[in-house]
């Protein structure tokens, strides 16, 4: 019997249609709008898929990795998640405008500071010139994941944890190292005919053009946290380099293996 990946891996009935959608890739309920819970689901799902990532089904391991990573970074990206919705029959009501918090106001609400320290690290980043997101993270106030992720709410853009995640290899080939690390910039997958891009900042309209001419779509920005965009290009970028060299290496070495030593002519 054929593998089943949606059954024999995430036990997904054979009565959901297939490919399943991304409410039930991810074991959600459908329009699903807490974004803490449908990021707990992938990661749960995404640990498990990974015990087949070596041995016989690497392949279709990998697929699935994509498929679960694609599914949470549609569903916690606002503007995506919408178009989404709508497209399985959701109606929304046009007149309900959703305020998005600040990054200063999700990090007070959340807990993680005072509002005495706030206000400090608002006068720290106007002192020195740096975005609020910086200043915090500086002054130790949180950690960079946290700040980033609190950056990402208030631009409505889906937060992305690096070490979950692995970018596709077909599109890293067509974007230079030098590009992403000149950038802070990771690519990670084209999906619904967008390239998705891990950013620390903005990006320019350059760039979005850049990216545009090598791959063939636009970006959507996702907001990383600078040492694991950092580190995901360190990380990646050797991947898939190392692969290529080895290649041509192991390709030469099999050739001078079969080839027959010649005899040396009689005298």
């Amino acid at each position: 019997m054929p593998l089943d990946v949606y059954k024999d891996w995430l036990g997904i009935p054979e009565n959901i249609p297939r490919p399943p959608d991304h409410y039930a890739l991810l074991r959600l309920v459908r329009f699903e709008d807490d974004v803490q819970k449908v990021r707990g689901h992938y990661k749960k799902l995404n640990e498990h898929v990974r015990k087949y990532a070596t041995g016989t089904y690497q392949v279709e391991s990998q697929e699935l990795l994509n498929d679960l990573a694609k599914a949470m970074l549609c569903l916690t990206d606002p503007e995506r998640k919408h178009d989404y919705d709508e497209g399985l029959g959701r109606e929304f009501d046009e007149n309900d405008e959703l305020v998005r918090p600040t990054i200063a106001q999700t990090l007070v609400r959340s807990g993680g500071l005072s509002r005495d320290q706030m206000d400090e690290a608002k006068d720290f980043a106007e002192r020195r010139g740096l975005s609020l997101r910086d200043a915090v993270v500086q002054m130790k106030l949180v950690d960079a994941e946290t700040a980033a992720e609190a950056l990402a709410i208030e631009l409505g853009l889906p937060y992305v944890d690096l070490e979950q995640l692995t970018p596709d290899d077909s599109i890293l080939a067509k974007i230079p190292r030098n590009v992403a690390r000149r950038n802070t910039i990771l690519p990670l997958f084209v999906d619904d005919d967008v390239l998705l891009v891990a950013c620390v900042d903005e990006p320019t309209h350059d760039l979005e053009d850049e990216l545009r001419l090598r791959v063939g779509v636009p970006m959507r920005r996702l907001i990383a946290s600078p040492l694991s965009v950092n580190q995901g290009i360190a990380r990646f970028y050797s991947e898939i380099e190392a692969a290529g060299e080895a290649g041509p290496e192991a390709d030469t070495a099999d050739a001078e293996k079969t080839k027959k030593p010649k005899k040396k002519p009689k005298k």
